[in-house]
């Protein structure tokens, strides 16, 4: 039988083989090894014909004659393909002889590679319900997913026990499915997911890859995972949907997850998206979408995240966030978890972003609704910059009390962008609507600027919520923008509505230019100190346009407290309704620029009040308000020339106030807002000595209104009535006036 054997392969081989490369031995428990002719140099049988002998490459193989079942000559190879048919599996390995190794149990396969071979392939397709593929490599290799289903009740369905890189590629028009088990066996090798890898990881392809993982996470490395193409599902997960170690990219290619942990987290390195398309859906206690332990970047891609669970958070980062591209969407309902410290509690918020340092983005759209209570849009426990981009925040979560640490009651509420430093947005739409009780647009601990020399950015601030009782006198205060530092508006357009302070600051305000329009507030800015150097602000508000204090002191606060505002330039429109356009609990002084104010017509409210002095340097102030025996006169350490009138009837807001000098140029023509008896003005155009003619009634044509205050037209003093004519002090710049 021998040499029958050998002499059937000799002549087969001398006829038809010389075009061939690898001789092909196919077994009959379906593993077919695969040998290069040109390295095998004998095949023959013992004497008994009981036993075939290989002998290739200097290695002689055994095997029992009955396990053989045929031999054939192909073309060479570096792709192992494993098919899994129920429950078993078949192997065709080409690379027998040459360090790869394969096993097969049922439908359990394992491959033991020391090949140095870098392009080795393994192809995985068919289906078991009970099977798994596991696999030792030396060398880095590629997984080619050809339309494979594999479940492993035990285990991991793919088990990657090598730390060198995978290439996994999902074959085109395939899907593929992979899951584990509720339980898994006990082992000494990590095994910590349904695809699991000691190793690198990188997706391919334009097929898909659906993986469940019942008891781990879905997807995990314990190196890098990158996904350049292809999609990826997780349609369930007891842990995370994509666990990484050192980092996770995604440059293409679709991933959705659904899992009870995170939807991607990378344990200990950083996160970095430029491309793809990622949709995560959360919704246990403290999970997150994305989260890493070290910097997230995005500069592309589009990132849709949903979560639901207390304390959860769409983006996490314990280093900085970068964003610099993209489309970012994240929906989170989840509301505060109370966390035991102390005498009392932590509170552990829900957030669209958060980072435990800073936070950078430009040039990217991101929409974040947080409706849980106390939610958080963007949170930054260092500082948040916005250089450019779509931002689009709303919260509607509720706030509360709680007992601190300290067993002293506090409150939370939400707030759509929160920086426990400094927050800048210097270019960009930022669009902030909080709606919940005590709900806040923007706020920081340290300063807020808005806008640069050369940049603009346009925010449209919204808060609807209520103020509600933490204890005592104490309330907590729904603010469009808040801050314990300094408030700068260097440029940019700023829409503010809100049911309580437009803009405050604990230390100060400064406006350097932009435009500011506070359609609705209680007051519409306070602060100690408030510059204004340029820009407009129109602002109305139901109490004090403009209120700087250093807060209320024991017996009230009608001596002077050393507040100060500063108006040195550009234009500040302010109306109220029940309270004064302008006040200061210390000192106003008016050096450029332009104020239009207009008080109550009745009640004790006034245009401008203040507790110490109201120094008029230069610029146009016209100010408007009640009969209120409270209204006094500038002060006289004025410099420039100004009127204090009072009218024994009222002056309409359809009526008109003119003054003009004695040879009828027009120094004033005005029409206050909301009517008014007492008037404040002074003007450059005001001279010592000099006579002017009061008239209210008559007449305006051409030229502008700026909310009453006309310039630039004719005035017509027809059914005017001259209500007086006066000289002005040649001594004194305060000049008080009634008729």
């Amino acid at each position: 039988m021998r040499n029958s054997f050998l002499l059937l392969v000799c002549l087969f081989c001398s006829v038809t083989l010389f075009a061939q490369e690898k001789m092909y031995i196919h077994k009959l428990d379906k593993i077919s090894l695969g040998a290069l002719i040109s390295k095998t140099d004998s095949v023959y049988f013992s004497n008994d014909g009981t036993k075939a002998y290989f002998r290739i490459g200097g290695q002689l193989a055994e095997y029992a004659a009955s396990e053989i079942d045929s031999i054939s000559f192909g073309a060479n190879s570096s792709t192992i393909v494993v098919t899994y048919n129920g429950t078993s599996a078949s192997v065709l390995n080409p690379l027998a002889f040459e360090g790869v190794s394969v096993t097969v149990k049922g439908a359990d396969v394992t491959v033991n590679s020391t090949s140095e071979n870098t392009e080795i392939n393994y192809s995985l397709k068919g289906t078991a319900s009970e099977g798994m593929f596991k696999i030792y490599s030396a060398s880095k290799f590629n997984l080619k997913l050809n339309g494979v289903n594999l479940s492993n009740s035990d285990g991991p369905a793919v088990n990657i026990q090598s730390k060198k890189k995978c290439n996994i590629t999902l074959e085109a028009g395939t899907s593929n499915m992979l899951a584990d088990g509720v339980t898994y066996a006990t082992s000494t090798e990590d095994q910590k997911s349904a695809f699991f890898s000691e190793g690198q990881l990188d997706f391919d392809g334009s097929g898909s890859l659906t993986v469940k993982s019942n008891s781990a996470h879905a997807i995990c490395s314990d190196d890098y995972i990158h996904i350049l193409g292809g999609t990826v599902t997780v349609t369930g997960a007891a842990k995370d949907g994509i666990h990484a170690n050192e980092y996770f990219k995604m440059s293409g290619g679709t991933l959705n997850v659904t899992s009870a942990g995170d939807g991607v987290e990378c344990e200990s390195g950083y996160i970095l998206i430029s491309g793809g398309s990622i949709t995560s859906l959360n919704n246990s206690v403290d999970a997150k979408g994305l989260v890493c332990d070290s910097t997230l970047t995005i500069s592309g891609g589009t990132i849709k995240l949903t979560l639901s669970g207390n304390q959860s958070k769409g983006i996490k980062a314990t280093q900085k966030i970068l964003i610099n591209g993209g489309n970012i969407n994240i929906t989170n309902s989840g509301g505060v978890a109370l966390i035991a410290s102390g005498s009392g509690f932590d509170p552990a918020y829900s957030s669209g972003i958060k980072a435990e340092s800073d936070i950078e983005i430009s040039s990217s759209i991101v929409t974040i609704v947080a409706s849980g209570a106390g939610g958080k849009g963007i949170s930054s426990t260092g500082n948040l910059v916005i250089n450019s981009g779509v931002i689009n925040v709303t919260t509607s979560g509720a706030g509360a009390t709680f007992k601190n640490a300290s067993g002293v009651i506090d409150s939370y509420s939400a707030v759509c962008l929160n920086s426990d430093i400094n927050l800048s947005i210097f270019g960009g739409e930022v669009t902030n609507t909080s709606s919940g009780s005590g709900g806040k647009c923007i706020k920081a601990n340290g300063t807020i600027t808005t806008g640069t020399v050369s940049s603009s950015p346009t925010l449209t601030l919204t808060t609807g919520g209520a103020k509600f009782l933490v204890s005592g006198s104490d309330y907590n205060h729904p603010k469009t923008m808040v801050s314990d530092g300094t408030i700068t508006i260097k440029n940019g357009t700023l829409n503010i509505s809100s049911t309580d302070d437009g803009i405050h600051s604990e230390t100060s305000v400064v406006i350097d230019g932009g435009s500011t329009t506070i359609s609705k507030s209680y007051e519409g800015i306070e602060s100690v100190f408030v510059y204004m150097n340029g820009g407009t602000v129109d602002l109305t508000a139901s109490n004090d346009g403009i209120n700087t204090s250093k807060g209320t002191t024991s017996g009230g606060t009608e001596s002077n407290d050393g507040s100060c505002f500063y108006m040195n330039g550009g234009t500040l429109i302010a109306t109220t309704t029940n309270g004064d356009a302008i006040d200061s609990n210390g000192n106003l002084e008016m050096s450029g620029g332009t104020i239009i104010a207009n008080g109550p017509s009745s009640g004790v409210e006034e245009a401008v009040d203040f507790n110490g002095t109201f120094k008029m340097i230069g610029g146009l102030f016209i100010g408007a308000g009640s009969n209120s025996n409270m209204t006094k006169a500038m002060s006289t350490t004025s410099t420039q020339a100004n009127m204090y009138i009072s009218s024994s009837a009222l002056i309409s807001s359809s009526t008109i106030l003119h003054i003009q000098n004695a040879s009828g140029t027009d120094v004033l023509t005005f029409k206050p807002r909301t009517g008014g008896y007492k008037f404040l003005f002074s003007s450059s155009a005001l001279a010592k000595g000099a006579t002017y003619s009061i008239y209210t009634g008559g007449s305006y044509s051409g030229g502008s209104s700026n909310n009453g205050l006309y310039t630039g037209g004719t005035y017509s003093n027809s059914g005017a009535t001259l209500k007086k004519s006066v000289a002005l002090s040649t001594t004194s710049t305060v000049n008080t006036i009634s008729f």
